[in-house]
């Protein structure tokens, strides 16, 4: 995996996407066992996730087999869903599991969303590398956040078709990134304070990306 390919992550994929940050919730039932919010993507409730299939990028919950899936064909670009809720200081905790895809790719979850061009994202890829990055208005790439501004290898990310526990934190002015159990990071950025939370997916290769995303739970810190 080439560092520099990382470097021009393009911010695309919800501003082709009419509303796609929010959406309707049931409160009561994608609350549980104490935490803020919590979606096995099973059952016959619906937490709000804006699902869609456009421009090569698929965003779709599979109540079957209990999984949120991303997937996409359009190297380059980001594509995500937010379930439409509010946070300041919270703890992210979900299963990512890469089905199908390029290893050269992106994935991870959302905090402090503000608007399809403000928000914080915690990302693994498929050859074991990991990133804090932002995107802000007035500019449309990826701030990485991270040492030297790349992504930075990790022996406790699992590679290729495989599944990851994806733990991200934002509280205070702190973001911090675990793997599997392994702190991987802490970074300080002061820009955003609160906002909806979220999964993304995105491939640097040519090929379809598809990732699934499972117990998708936010904590009070």
């Amino acid at each position: 995996m080439g560092c520099t390919k990382r470097m021009g992550l393009l911010l695309i994929g919800c501003l082709l996407l009419a509303g796609c940050a929010l959406g309707s919730s049931d409160v009561d039932a994608c609350d549980a066992g104490g935490a803020l919010f919590f979606d096995d993507f099973s059952g016959q409730q619906r937490c709000g996730w804006r699902e869609y299939n456009q421009s090569g990028a698929v965003a779709a919950i599979d109540q079957e087999a209990g999984v949120l899936a991303i997937s996409t064909s359009q190297p380059g670009q980001l594509w995500w869903t937010n379930p439409g809720r509010d946070f300041d200081n919270v703890i992210i905790t979900t299963r990512a599991t890469q089905v199908s895809g390029p290893n050269n790719n992106a994935l991870g979850v959302i905090c402090r969303y503000q608007d399809e061009n403000n928000f914080y994202i915690f990302l693994i890829s498929g050859d074991g590398y990991y990133a804090i990055g932002k995107y802000q208005t007035g500019t449309p790439q990826i701030i990485y956040l991270t040492e030297n501004q790349e992504y930075i290898p990790s022996e406790a990310i699992q590679q290729g078709v495989a599944t990851n526990e994806i733990r991200a934190s934002c509280v205070g002015n702190e973001l911090g990134l675990q793997v599997n159990g392994v702190p991987l990071v802490t970074v300080v950025d002061p820009t955003f304070v609160r906002g909806d939370v979220g999964v993304g997916v995105s491939t640097l290769d040519p090929g379809t990306a598809v990732v699934q995303f499972d117990d998708f739970r936010v904590l009070q810190p």
